[in-house]
């Protein structure tokens, strides 16, 4: 079949949103792919009905509820809170297909069989309402043979929509319109897809297994070739396909025992038969060794064996040989600490790739045949490199996408690479050559351009006006306002600035903290500023203070020192929320103890729903005391109905028990529930766009007259009754062998905080009793043998030491 040039370009993604929203959905399958869908469309606020078929007998929602129970239990959770599962209702396609009548869009998740699809959408037909939209849910079937024999109407309306697995946390959406698809519902559902689903959206052509899946599968075989037909081992594959290289860690092997060999074995002979032209296409075969595990139903983590098997706490990997698991054997490829010291990842790169030793030649393999690949199906699965970029990057998790990866290495080193080992080059990189080009990405004029052959040159591929990226203003050094070289203050455009971290890990240091304070003193008497965001562009928002700070100066006895900084950190945390213009925070992935603090304190938070946010300083052997404490006694004072003790106490319990089990919320809507927010707190479904709405959320607070909000100076505490009944329950876990000895005297610390100190009764106290009192206790902590031993564990494990 001739395909349709498709490019997502031609799509308004960007908000406002110029097509209506989805507000109601059904789903049908209630698989992995079907439910976990589902739990997304609810995490967005749609109503969703999850239907799959009646068993023979019994109970005729038993298959549904099982795949809906599975979602409930997986890890991780599909659903930002329990709540979301309350909005998705449950049914069969023999009582209760006529429910889609009532919905805007019909997804369709069943089994990876054409003859089953066809039948489901026979049936859709029959019963969606007119303007409803339709779309099918594949890894890769064609999408016009699913809608074969379906009415005109129908088929304007019908296109595919590719989730990857899991669907909440993998950011690539590919949509893959016929020809007949209504070019209005594609930017419908990518509108809806970008700004309510959080997705990275990439049109596709209707080719087998798309983009992603494409490139992504041909370069996952390259690797395990090289284990399966070369003499490298499985740990050695993993070490040189992971992080090394900016792919994830669980690289290769990890990675097709997660998603399931038997996926993988499905994947990639549906791929070998329907890639019929594919130059390629006996790259596809799938591997001898890993047909034979899924023939001995070892299919990976669902089965507890595939390449990977843990024996008494031991992971082995499988001998090819004798397909018993061993012990990994020692590597044999070379010195890789010296090529992850290189320094960013186009140094790693380029490391990799001249190393004379084993590990430079399994990466000069496997990466040029990727690229070569690469750029082969350009034309063919899209006609823009940009695409496949982005679908490798939000789908697989790769961190520079193939042709993002070609210039790290050098036009002409990829292509003498190639030429020297027989990889074949389309002709429109010949082209590129013969023009003088040598990248497939550049910047004019401030703008990203990427070389697109149908274009017969480089056409723009910017940034969405609604997304604010801090890489090309950082490039501009009259936009650096002020810098400290743990900070910067950037001047974000329209009376705006934005305080980046730039500390190790964005800890919150002393200078990081001194930085922040004089930044807002700035904002308040320049009055051509409208506010400031603080937010960057890091792995994490910040994991919390300068743990190393605090225990060099306890080491040494410099206890002063370290009561003057906690003071300073308190006084900057409160600077945040009394700013006399607004000061937004803008949280994504991990925002910890002093990171939660300050978001904490922030009066219009905006978080990415991706945010994971918690107050875990008693994992260390210390309580918060950024104000976290405070605050968390002050929440439950005014979210209680009434004043009165007996109101109080649920809410301020529960606050105890979130602090001395250091819980983090895992969704910024679940931080809403935990009372880490507030619930005016703005969530951001695609993190991308969390900096351009909050510097949206300053001017919008300013041109209403921004006052910051009135001093706690009434907060209720409950004093040592209340205490008393923390210290029983405290009391009785110790007995009960779920926390240590030393476990409860933290928590009685923090209740002693939490209650407001030595009180024999209920009493009213301002914010400033409470900041000094938990300011107190922390310090009295740093001066315990096994909190310092909790510190310094943590330091050099990066995980908590129970004692």
């Amino acid at each position: 079949m001739e395909t349709q040039s498709l490019d997502t370009r031609a799509l308004n993604l960007e908000a406002p949103a110029t097509r209506r929203p989805f507000r109601t959905a059904a789903v049908l399958g209630a698989g992995t792919m079907g439910a976990q869908i589902a739990a997304h469309l609810a995490n967005a606020g749609l109503e969703v009905h999850l239907l799959d078929i009646a068993p023979d007998e019994g109970d005729t929602n038993a298959i549904v509820e099982k795949g809906f129970q599975a979602a409930r239990d997986a890890s991780p959770d599909p659903f930002f809170t329990d709540d979301v599962a309350e909005r998705i209702y449950l049914g069969n396609f023999e009582e209760h297909f006529d429910r889609i009548s009532e919905v805007d869009w019909v997804l369709e998740a069943v089994v990876e069989r054409m003859d089953v699809k066809r039948g489901v959408h026979a049936r859709i037909e029959e019963h969606a309402r007119p303007d409803a939209v339709i779309s099918t849910n594949t890894s890769g079937l064609p999408i016009h043979e699913i809608a074969d024999g379906r009415s005109a109407d129908f088929k304007q309306r019908f296109l595919g929509t590719h989730f990857f697995n899991p669907p909440r946390y993998l950011k690539l959406l590919e949509i893959i319109p016929t020809d007949a698809t209504d070019p209005a519902v594609v930017e419908r559902v990518a509108q809806f897809g970008r700004l309510h689903l959080g997705k990275g959206i990439v049109v596709a052509n209707d080719v087998p297994y798309f983009i992603g899946n494409r490139v992504g599968i041909f370069a996952q075989l390259q690797s395990i070739r090289h284990y399966t037909d070369g003499d490298y081992t499985i740990e050695e594959v993993d070490t040189l396909t992971g992080t090394l290289q900016g792919h994830p860690k669980s690289a290769t092997f990890r990675t097709a025992d997660v998603v399931g060999l038997d996926v993988l074995v499905d994947v990639t002979t549906n791929l070998y038969a329907k890639a019929e032209d594919d130059e390629s296409r006996e790259e596809f075969q799938v591997p001898d060794v890993l047909q034979r595990l899924v023939d001995e139903d070892r299919k990976g983590a669902k089965s507890g064996e595939g390449f990977y098997k843990k024996v008494d706490g031991e992971i082995k990997s499988l001998d090819p040989e004798t397909f018993e698991y061993t012990s990994a054997e020692e590597m044999d490829i070379g010195d890789i600490r010296s090529i992850k010291k290189a320094g960013d990842l186009t140094a790693r790169l380029n490391a990799l790739y001249q190393d004379p030793g084993r590990a430079g030649q399994f990466f000069r393999d496997t990466t040029l045949e990727t690229l070569g690949y690469s750029a082969r199906r350009i034309g063919e699965i899209t006609d823009n490199p940009a695409d496949v970029d982005r679908a490798i990057r939000w789908g697989f998790g790769w961190e520079m996408g193939p042709f993002e990866k070609w210039d790290a290495l050098g036009f002409e080193t990829v292509l003498n690479g190639m030429s020297e080992r027989d990889v074949a080059v389309p002709e429109w990189v010949r082209t590129m050559q013969e023009q003088g080009h040598t990248q497939f990405y550049r910047t004019e004029g401030g703008t990203r351009e990427v070389y697109v052959p149908s274009e017969g040159g480089y056409v723009a591929d910017p940034t969405p006006d609604d997304e604010l990226s801090l890489d090309p203003i950082k490039a501009d050094a009259s936009r650096e306002v002020w810098t400290n070289g743990q900070a910067a203050l950037l001047d974000v455009g329209d009376d705006v600035v934005l305080y980046e971290f730039r500390s190790k890990a964005n800890a919150l240091g002393r200078e990081v903290m001194q930085g922040l304070r004089a930044c807002i003193d700035r904002v308040e008497n320049d009055p051509n500023l409208r506010g400031m965001v603080i937010g960057n562009e890091g792995k994490n928002f910040s994991v919390g203070a300068n743990l190393g700070e605090m225990a060099q100066a306890a080491q040494q006895g410099q206890y002063d020192q370290i009561g003057a900084y906690i003071a300073e950190f308190q006084d900057t945390i409160q600077r945040v929320r009394y700013a006399a213009k607004p000061v937004v925070v803008a949280t994504h992935q991990r925002v910890l103890g002093g990171g939660c603090e300050m978001a904490m304190a922030s009066t219009h938070p905006v978080c990415a729903a991706e945010t994971y946010i918690g107050l875990v300083e008693l994992g260390v052997g210390l309580i918060p005391a950024g104000t976290g404490t405070m605050r968390m006694a002050a929440y439950a004072s005014r979210r209680a109905p009434t004043d009165n003790p007996s109101d109080i106490q649920p809410y301020l319990r529960t606050y105890f028990e979130t602090l001395a089990m250091a819980e983090v919320a895992e969704s910024a809507s679940q931080a809403v529930e935990m009372g880490f927010l507030p619930e005016h707190t703005k969530v951001v479904m695609n993190a991308d766009r969390r900096l351009h709405v909050a510097k949206q959320e300053v001017i919008a607070l300013s041109e209403q007259g921004y006052t910051p909000p009135p001093v706690m100076n009434k907060i209720k505490v409950l004093g040592e009754k209340t205490l008393s009944t923390f210290k029983v329950a405290l009391h009785q876990y110790k007995e009960g062998g779920y926390i240590s000895a030393y476990d409860e005297f933290l928590a009685t610390k923090l209740g002693h905080v939490l209650c407001g100190g030595e009180l024999s009764s209920p009493q009213t106290v301002h914010e400033e009793y409470l900041i000094e009192l938990e300011r107190e206790v922390f310090l009295s902590l740093l001066g315990e043998e096994k909190t310092m031993a909790r510190v310094e564990h943590m330091l050099k494990h990066n995980k908590p030491l129970r004692n």
